[in-house]
Protein backbone atom coordinates (compact mmCIF):
# COMPACT_ATOMS: atom_id res chain seq x y z
CA UNK A 1 0.00 0.00 0.00
CA UNK A 2 2.82 2.41 0.88
CA UNK A 3 4.50 1.66 -2.45
CA UNK A 4 1.30 2.59 -4.37
CA UNK A 5 0.90 5.82 -2.42
CA UNK A 6 4.53 6.71 -3.09
CA UNK A 7 4.02 6.16 -6.84
CA UNK A 8 0.92 8.37 -6.89
CA UNK A 9 2.80 11.16 -5.08
CA UNK A 10 5.63 11.04 -7.59
CA UNK A 11 3.25 11.05 -10.55
CA UNK A 12 1.33 14.03 -9.12
CA UNK A 13 4.62 15.90 -8.56
CA UNK A 14 5.86 15.30 -12.07
CA UNK A 15 2.41 16.06 -13.50
CA UNK A 16 2.64 19.53 -11.98
CA UNK A 17 4.56 20.43 -15.12
CA UNK A 18 1.26 20.43 -16.98
CA UNK A 19 -0.12 22.93 -14.48
CA UNK A 20 2.87 25.20 -15.05
CA UNK A 21 1.89 25.56 -18.68
CA UNK A 22 -1.15 27.58 -17.59
CA UNK A 23 1.15 30.17 -16.00
CA UNK A 24 3.26 30.84 -19.06
CA UNK A 25 4.03 34.37 -20.27
CA UNK A 26 3.53 35.70 -23.70
CA UNK A 27 5.84 37.92 -25.67
CA UNK A 28 5.29 40.53 -28.30
CA UNK A 29 7.46 39.83 -31.32
CA UNK A 30 6.98 43.35 -32.68
CA UNK A 31 8.44 45.35 -29.82
CA UNK A 32 10.47 48.32 -30.96
CA UNK A 33 14.08 48.60 -29.86
CA UNK A 34 13.94 50.42 -26.51
CA UNK A 35 16.40 52.69 -24.83
CA UNK A 36 17.76 52.04 -21.36
CA UNK A 37 17.19 54.64 -18.67
CA UNK A 38 20.48 54.79 -16.71
CA UNK A 39 18.88 56.57 -13.76
CA UNK A 40 16.83 53.61 -12.54
CA UNK A 41 15.80 50.06 -13.36
CA UNK A 42 12.94 51.03 -15.69
CA UNK A 43 12.89 50.52 -19.43
CA UNK A 44 12.13 53.52 -21.67
CA UNK A 45 10.45 52.80 -25.00
CA UNK A 46 10.39 55.33 -27.78
CA UNK A 47 9.36 58.02 -27.53
CA UNK A 48 8.99 58.70 -23.79
CA UNK A 49 7.04 55.94 -22.02
CA UNK A 50 8.54 54.24 -18.94
CA UNK A 51 7.81 50.66 -17.98
CA UNK A 52 8.93 49.06 -14.74
CA UNK A 53 9.84 45.38 -14.48
CA UNK A 54 6.37 44.59 -13.11
CA UNK A 55 4.62 46.53 -15.87
CA UNK A 56 6.96 45.01 -18.42
CA UNK A 57 5.84 41.58 -17.23
CA UNK A 58 2.13 42.32 -17.21
CA UNK A 59 2.24 43.86 -20.69
CA UNK A 60 3.52 40.65 -22.22
CA UNK A 61 0.98 38.27 -20.64
CA UNK A 62 -1.48 37.01 -23.24
CA UNK A 63 -2.53 33.72 -24.80
CA UNK A 64 -0.31 30.65 -24.45
CA UNK A 65 -0.61 29.15 -27.91
CA UNK A 66 0.35 32.32 -29.80
CA UNK A 67 3.62 32.95 -28.03
CA UNK A 68 5.19 29.52 -27.46
CA UNK A 69 6.33 26.78 -29.75
CA UNK A 70 5.07 23.35 -28.69
CA UNK A 71 7.02 20.27 -29.68
CA UNK A 72 6.66 16.50 -29.68
CA UNK A 73 9.74 14.31 -29.90
CA UNK A 74 10.71 10.67 -30.31
CA UNK A 75 14.13 9.40 -29.24
CA UNK A 76 16.03 6.12 -29.28
CA UNK A 77 18.92 5.76 -26.80
CA UNK A 78 21.20 2.69 -27.09
CA UNK A 79 23.62 2.43 -24.18
CA UNK A 80 26.40 0.56 -22.41
CA UNK A 81 25.86 -0.50 -18.79
CA UNK A 82 28.84 0.63 -16.72
CA UNK A 83 30.05 -2.40 -14.67
CA UNK A 84 30.02 -0.80 -11.22
CA UNK A 85 29.06 -3.96 -9.28
CA UNK A 86 29.55 -7.73 -9.43
CA UNK A 87 25.97 -8.39 -10.54
CA UNK A 88 26.54 -6.40 -13.74
CA UNK A 89 30.01 -7.90 -14.21
CA UNK A 90 28.63 -11.44 -14.38
CA UNK A 91 27.66 -12.70 -10.93
CA UNK A 92 24.06 -13.22 -12.01
CA UNK A 93 21.69 -15.98 -13.05
CA UNK A 94 22.93 -15.92 -16.66
CA UNK A 95 26.59 -16.12 -15.53
CA UNK A 96 27.66 -13.47 -18.02
CA UNK A 97 28.14 -9.68 -18.02
CA UNK A 98 25.11 -7.48 -18.63
CA UNK A 99 26.40 -4.88 -21.04
CA UNK A 100 23.68 -3.31 -23.18
CA UNK A 101 20.72 -1.03 -22.58
CA UNK A 102 18.10 0.36 -24.94
CA UNK A 103 15.36 2.90 -24.37
CA UNK A 104 12.62 4.62 -26.37
CA UNK A 105 11.33 8.06 -25.34
CA UNK A 106 8.22 10.14 -26.07
CA UNK A 107 8.60 13.82 -25.11
CA UNK A 108 6.44 16.94 -25.06
CA UNK A 109 8.00 20.37 -24.50
CA UNK A 110 7.42 24.07 -25.04
CA UNK A 111 9.84 26.95 -25.55
CA UNK A 112 9.87 30.68 -26.13
CA UNK A 113 9.59 32.28 -29.56
CA UNK A 114 12.96 32.61 -31.33
CA UNK A 115 14.70 35.94 -30.65
CA UNK A 116 12.27 36.96 -27.92
CA UNK A 117 13.95 38.55 -24.90
CA UNK A 118 13.34 35.47 -22.72
CA UNK A 119 14.73 33.27 -25.50
CA UNK A 120 17.91 35.37 -25.53
CA UNK A 121 18.28 35.46 -21.72
CA UNK A 122 17.97 31.70 -21.24
CA UNK A 123 19.64 30.47 -24.44
CA UNK A 124 16.62 28.94 -26.20
CA UNK A 125 15.52 27.14 -23.04
CA UNK A 126 12.79 24.53 -23.28
CA UNK A 127 11.07 22.30 -20.72
CA UNK A 128 8.57 19.46 -20.69
CA UNK A 129 7.62 15.93 -19.67
CA UNK A 130 8.82 12.59 -20.99
CA UNK A 131 7.91 8.91 -20.92
CA UNK A 132 10.51 6.19 -21.54
CA UNK A 133 10.67 2.40 -21.81
CA UNK A 134 13.97 0.73 -20.83
CA UNK A 135 15.28 -2.78 -21.43
CA UNK A 136 18.59 -4.24 -20.25
CA UNK A 137 18.49 -7.70 -21.78
CA UNK A 138 17.60 -9.44 -18.49
CA UNK A 139 13.89 -9.11 -17.84
CA UNK A 140 13.96 -11.96 -15.30
CA UNK A 141 16.41 -10.32 -12.86
CA UNK A 142 16.27 -6.58 -13.69
CA UNK A 143 12.95 -6.01 -15.41
CA UNK A 144 11.98 -3.61 -18.20
CA UNK A 145 11.17 -0.39 -16.29
CA UNK A 146 9.16 2.61 -17.45
CA UNK A 147 10.35 6.13 -16.54
CA UNK A 148 8.22 9.26 -16.22
CA UNK A 149 10.24 12.47 -15.96
CA UNK A 150 10.61 16.22 -16.20
CA UNK A 151 13.26 17.64 -18.47
CA UNK A 152 14.82 20.96 -19.40
CA UNK A 153 17.51 21.97 -21.82
CA UNK A 154 19.08 24.96 -23.55
CA UNK A 155 21.64 25.96 -26.15
CA UNK A 156 25.37 25.88 -25.35
CA UNK A 157 26.65 27.18 -28.69
CA UNK A 158 25.20 28.17 -32.07
CA UNK A 159 27.45 26.98 -34.91
CA UNK A 160 25.18 27.99 -37.79
CA UNK A 161 21.59 29.21 -38.22
CA UNK A 162 20.42 25.58 -38.41
CA UNK A 163 23.00 23.83 -36.18
CA UNK A 164 23.53 24.17 -32.42
CA UNK A 165 25.10 22.33 -29.47
CA UNK A 166 22.70 21.83 -26.56
CA UNK A 167 22.41 20.21 -23.14
CA UNK A 168 19.44 18.57 -21.41
CA UNK A 169 18.74 17.05 -18.00
CA UNK A 170 16.02 14.53 -17.12
CA UNK A 171 14.75 13.86 -13.61
CA UNK A 172 11.93 11.58 -12.57
CA UNK A 173 10.91 8.16 -11.33
CA UNK A 174 11.10 4.70 -12.89
CA UNK A 175 8.72 1.83 -12.18
CA UNK A 176 8.61 -1.89 -12.89
CA UNK A 177 12.02 -3.06 -11.64
CA UNK A 178 12.69 -6.60 -10.40
CA UNK A 179 14.43 -5.87 -7.07
CA UNK A 180 16.67 -8.06 -4.94
CA UNK A 181 14.89 -10.86 -3.10
CA UNK A 182 16.72 -13.42 -1.00
CA UNK A 183 14.60 -16.28 -2.37
CA UNK A 184 13.35 -15.21 -5.81
CA UNK A 185 16.10 -12.82 -7.05
CA UNK A 186 19.21 -13.42 -4.93
CA UNK A 187 21.86 -12.27 -7.43
CA UNK A 188 20.51 -8.77 -8.06
CA UNK A 189 22.45 -6.70 -5.57
CA UNK A 190 22.26 -3.62 -7.78
CA UNK A 191 18.55 -2.80 -7.46
CA UNK A 192 16.76 -2.95 -4.12
CA UNK A 193 13.31 -1.48 -4.85
CA UNK A 194 10.55 -1.62 -7.47
CA UNK A 195 10.59 2.19 -7.83
CA UNK A 196 13.83 4.08 -8.41
CA UNK A 197 14.89 7.62 -9.20
CA UNK A 198 15.82 8.32 -12.81
CA UNK A 199 18.52 10.92 -13.57
CA UNK A 200 19.96 11.66 -17.00
CA UNK A 201 22.14 14.32 -18.59
CA UNK A 202 22.83 14.52 -22.30
CA UNK A 203 24.70 16.73 -24.75
CA UNK A 204 23.60 16.78 -28.36
CA UNK A 205 23.68 18.50 -31.74
CA UNK A 206 20.40 19.78 -33.16
CA UNK A 207 19.89 20.28 -36.87
CA UNK A 208 16.87 22.31 -37.99
CA UNK A 209 15.80 20.29 -41.04
CA UNK A 210 12.84 22.61 -41.67
CA UNK A 211 10.64 24.98 -39.64
CA UNK A 212 8.65 21.92 -38.51
CA UNK A 213 11.29 19.20 -38.00
CA UNK A 214 14.57 18.98 -36.05
CA UNK A 215 17.06 16.11 -35.90
CA UNK A 216 19.02 15.49 -32.68
CA UNK A 217 22.08 13.28 -32.08
CA UNK A 218 24.28 13.17 -29.01
CA UNK A 219 25.68 11.42 -25.94
CA UNK A 220 23.88 10.53 -22.70
CA UNK A 221 24.65 9.47 -19.12
CA UNK A 222 21.95 7.84 -16.94
CA UNK A 223 21.71 6.83 -13.28
CA UNK A 224 19.05 4.73 -11.53
CA UNK A 225 18.93 4.27 -7.74
CA UNK A 226 16.55 4.46 -4.77
CA UNK A 227 18.44 7.18 -2.90
CA UNK A 228 19.59 4.89 -0.08
CA UNK A 229 16.01 4.30 1.06
CA UNK A 230 16.29 0.52 0.69
CA UNK A 231 19.06 -2.09 0.45
CA UNK A 232 20.76 -2.93 -1.80
CA UNK A 233 21.40 0.42 -3.46
CA UNK A 234 24.35 -0.09 -5.81
CA UNK A 235 22.22 1.34 -8.60
CA UNK A 236 22.60 1.05 -12.35
CA UNK A 237 24.51 3.45 -14.62
CA UNK A 238 24.60 3.67 -18.40
CA UNK A 239 26.48 5.69 -21.01
CA UNK A 240 25.35 5.83 -24.59
CA UNK A 241 24.09 7.74 -27.58
CA UNK A 242 20.78 9.14 -28.70
CA UNK A 243 19.05 10.03 -31.95
CA UNK A 244 15.69 11.70 -32.25
CA UNK A 245 13.19 13.64 -34.33
CA UNK A 246 11.32 16.70 -33.00
CA UNK A 247 8.12 18.06 -34.52
CA UNK A 248 7.41 21.78 -33.91
CA UNK A 249 3.64 22.24 -33.91
CA UNK A 250 3.25 25.98 -34.43
CA UNK A 251 6.60 27.01 -35.89
CA UNK A 252 6.95 28.86 -39.19
CA UNK A 253 9.59 29.89 -41.72
CA UNK A 254 10.47 33.01 -39.72
CA UNK A 255 11.87 30.85 -36.90
CA UNK A 256 14.89 29.96 -39.10
CA UNK A 257 15.50 33.41 -40.57
CA UNK A 258 18.02 35.87 -39.23
CA UNK A 259 16.25 38.45 -36.98
CA UNK A 260 16.13 42.04 -38.15
CA UNK A 261 16.42 43.37 -34.59
CA UNK A 262 17.64 42.32 -31.14
CA UNK A 263 15.04 42.73 -28.36
CA UNK A 264 16.08 44.74 -25.33
CA UNK A 265 17.15 42.83 -22.20
CA UNK A 266 16.71 44.87 -19.00
CA UNK A 267 19.77 45.15 -16.79
CA UNK A 268 19.60 42.60 -13.99
CA UNK A 269 19.11 44.10 -10.49
CA UNK A 270 21.78 42.39 -8.40
CA UNK A 271 20.60 41.68 -4.86
CA UNK A 272 20.69 39.24 -1.94
CA UNK A 273 17.75 36.90 -1.50
CA UNK A 274 17.23 34.37 1.29
CA UNK A 275 16.14 30.76 0.80
CA UNK A 276 14.69 28.77 3.72
CA UNK A 277 14.18 25.04 3.10
CA UNK A 278 12.67 22.36 5.34
CA UNK A 279 13.24 18.75 4.30
CA UNK A 280 12.74 15.18 5.45
CA UNK A 281 13.16 11.60 4.27
CA UNK A 282 14.12 8.15 5.45
CA UNK A 283 17.23 6.05 4.87
CA UNK A 284 18.88 2.69 5.42
CA UNK A 285 22.27 2.22 7.05
CA UNK A 286 25.19 -0.19 6.82
CA UNK A 287 27.00 -0.57 10.17
CA UNK A 288 30.64 -1.58 10.47
CA UNK A 289 30.99 -4.86 12.41
CA UNK A 290 34.47 -6.33 12.54
CA UNK A 291 35.92 -5.96 9.05
CA UNK A 292 32.69 -5.79 7.11
CA UNK A 293 29.58 -3.64 6.78
CA UNK A 294 26.34 -5.17 8.05
CA UNK A 295 23.02 -3.70 6.85
CA UNK A 296 20.71 -2.67 9.64
CA UNK A 297 17.15 -4.00 9.14
CA UNK A 298 15.63 -0.68 10.21
CA UNK A 299 14.73 2.49 8.31
CA UNK A 300 15.80 5.72 10.00
CA UNK A 301 14.18 9.18 9.78
CA UNK A 302 16.05 12.24 8.55
CA UNK A 303 14.92 15.86 8.80
CA UNK A 304 16.56 19.25 8.64
CA UNK A 305 16.70 22.78 7.29
CA UNK A 306 18.85 25.03 5.10
CA UNK A 307 18.99 28.82 5.41
CA UNK A 308 20.95 30.35 2.54
CA UNK A 309 21.61 34.04 1.83
CA UNK A 310 22.21 34.00 -1.94
CA UNK A 311 23.77 36.78 -4.01
CA UNK A 312 21.89 37.00 -7.32
CA UNK A 313 24.71 37.71 -9.78
CA UNK A 314 22.66 37.67 -12.96
CA UNK A 315 19.65 36.12 -14.64
CA UNK A 316 21.14 32.61 -14.50
CA UNK A 317 23.47 32.50 -11.49
CA UNK A 318 23.25 32.71 -7.69
CA UNK A 319 25.94 32.00 -5.10
CA UNK A 320 26.04 32.09 -1.31
CA UNK A 321 26.57 30.33 2.00
CA UNK A 322 24.06 28.02 3.67
CA UNK A 323 23.51 27.20 7.32
CA UNK A 324 22.55 23.50 7.37
CA UNK A 325 20.92 21.74 10.31
CA UNK A 326 20.12 18.02 10.31
CA UNK A 327 18.83 15.23 12.49
CA UNK A 328 19.99 11.89 11.05
CA UNK A 329 18.40 8.97 12.87
CA UNK A 330 21.00 6.59 11.44
CA UNK A 331 24.06 8.56 12.57
CA UNK A 332 26.38 6.61 14.89
CA UNK A 333 24.09 3.58 15.06
CA UNK A 334 26.18 0.61 16.24
CA UNK A 335 26.01 -3.13 16.82
CA UNK A 336 27.66 -5.53 19.23
CA UNK A 337 28.59 -9.22 19.49
CA UNK A 338 25.61 -11.53 19.45
CA UNK A 339 24.83 -15.22 19.67
CA UNK A 340 24.90 -16.91 16.28
CA UNK A 341 21.41 -17.97 15.28
CA UNK A 342 19.74 -15.00 16.98
CA UNK A 343 18.92 -11.63 15.34
CA UNK A 344 21.85 -9.21 15.38
CA UNK A 345 20.95 -6.20 17.54
CA UNK A 346 21.48 -2.58 16.47
CA UNK A 347 21.54 0.31 18.93
CA UNK A 348 20.89 4.04 18.61
CA UNK A 349 23.08 6.53 20.47
CA UNK A 350 21.80 9.56 22.44
CA UNK A 351 20.08 12.14 20.23
CA UNK A 352 22.90 14.67 20.63
CA UNK A 353 25.10 12.28 18.60
CA UNK A 354 22.63 12.43 15.73
CA UNK A 355 22.30 16.22 15.45
CA UNK A 356 24.64 18.46 13.47
CA UNK A 357 24.94 22.05 12.27
CA UNK A 358 27.08 22.81 9.24
CA UNK A 359 28.10 25.50 6.77
CA UNK A 360 28.27 24.99 3.01
CA UNK A 361 29.08 27.04 -0.05
CA UNK A 362 26.27 27.01 -2.62
CA UNK A 363 25.96 27.83 -6.32
CA UNK A 364 22.74 27.72 -8.35
CA UNK A 365 21.99 27.71 -12.05
CA UNK A 366 18.67 29.52 -12.55
CA UNK A 367 16.33 28.76 -15.44
CA UNK A 368 12.57 29.16 -16.01
CA UNK A 369 10.64 27.05 -13.46
CA UNK A 370 13.72 25.06 -12.37
CA UNK A 371 16.89 25.84 -10.44
CA UNK A 372 19.75 23.34 -10.18
CA UNK A 373 22.04 23.80 -7.17
CA UNK A 374 25.27 22.28 -5.83
CA UNK A 375 26.97 22.69 -2.49
CA UNK A 376 29.95 21.52 -0.47
CA UNK A 377 30.35 21.95 3.27
CA UNK A 378 31.22 20.49 6.64
CA UNK A 379 29.48 20.11 9.98
CA UNK A 380 30.92 22.53 12.54
CA UNK A 381 28.82 21.52 15.55
CA UNK A 382 28.52 17.76 16.11
CA UNK A 383 29.57 14.86 18.33
CA UNK A 384 31.79 13.12 15.79
CA UNK A 385 31.55 9.68 14.25
CA UNK A 386 29.35 9.57 11.15
CA UNK A 387 28.85 13.34 11.30
CA UNK A 388 32.51 14.17 10.65
CA UNK A 389 33.92 14.92 7.22
CA UNK A 390 32.72 16.84 4.19
CA UNK A 391 29.25 16.65 2.70
CA UNK A 392 28.02 17.49 -0.77
CA UNK A 393 24.55 18.53 -1.92
CA UNK A 394 22.87 18.30 -5.32
CA UNK A 395 19.40 19.86 -5.43
CA UNK A 396 16.58 20.67 -7.82
CA UNK A 397 14.14 23.46 -6.94
CA UNK A 398 10.81 23.41 -8.78
CA UNK A 399 8.99 26.73 -8.76
CA UNK A 400 5.48 26.67 -7.28
CA UNK A 401 4.90 30.41 -6.84
CA UNK A 402 7.22 33.35 -7.26
CA UNK A 403 8.51 32.93 -3.68
CA UNK A 404 8.04 29.22 -2.97
CA UNK A 405 9.37 25.99 -4.43
CA UNK A 406 9.53 22.21 -4.08
CA UNK A 407 12.99 20.99 -3.03
CA UNK A 408 14.37 17.61 -4.18
CA UNK A 409 17.97 17.01 -3.17
CA UNK A 410 20.55 14.41 -2.26
CA UNK A 411 23.37 14.48 0.26
CA UNK A 412 26.69 12.65 -0.16
CA UNK A 413 29.50 12.25 2.36
CA UNK A 414 33.13 12.66 1.31
CA UNK A 415 32.16 12.64 -2.40
CA UNK A 416 31.28 8.92 -2.54
CA UNK A 417 29.22 7.65 0.42
CA UNK A 418 25.43 7.89 -0.11
CA UNK A 419 23.77 9.78 2.73
CA UNK A 420 20.10 10.72 2.38
CA UNK A 421 17.39 12.28 0.26
CA UNK A 422 16.28 15.85 0.97
CA UNK A 423 12.57 16.09 0.06
CA UNK A 424 10.90 19.28 1.16
CA UNK A 425 9.54 22.74 0.55
CA UNK A 426 11.22 26.13 0.46
CA UNK A 427 10.51 29.85 0.64
CA UNK A 428 12.42 32.79 -0.87
CA UNK A 429 12.57 36.19 0.83
CA UNK A 430 13.62 39.58 -0.58
CA UNK A 431 13.18 38.23 -4.08
CA UNK A 432 13.86 41.01 -6.60
CA UNK A 433 14.28 38.75 -9.59
CA UNK A 434 12.53 40.34 -12.62
CA UNK A 435 9.13 38.88 -13.46
CA UNK A 436 9.98 37.71 -16.94
CA UNK A 437 8.46 34.24 -17.17
CA UNK A 438 5.43 34.36 -14.82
Amino acid sequence: MKSKIKKYKIIVLLGAMLFLSNKLPAEDGTVQTPLKNEADTTVSFLPDSKVSFNNFSSDINSSFSQHYIHTFGIEIRPGYIIPTNIFIRGDNEMKKPIRSALSAHLKYSFHYLPNSYTDRIYGKAYQGIGLAYYTFGDRREIGDPIAFYLFQGARIAQFAPRLSLNYEWNFGASFGWKPYNEQDNPYNRAIGSKTNAYINVNFYLKWALSPLFDLTTGLTLTHFSNGNTKFPNAGLNTAGAKIGIIYNFNSNAHSLSRPSYQPFIPEFPRHISYDLVFFGSWRRKGVIFGEKEVPSPDSYPVCGFNFAPMYNIGYKLRAGISLDGVYDGSANVYTEDYIVGTPQPFFKPPINKQLALGLSGRAEYVMPYFTVGVGIGANVLHKGGDLKGLYQVLALKIEVTRNSFIHIGYNLQNFHTPNYLMLGFGFRFNNKYPKIHH
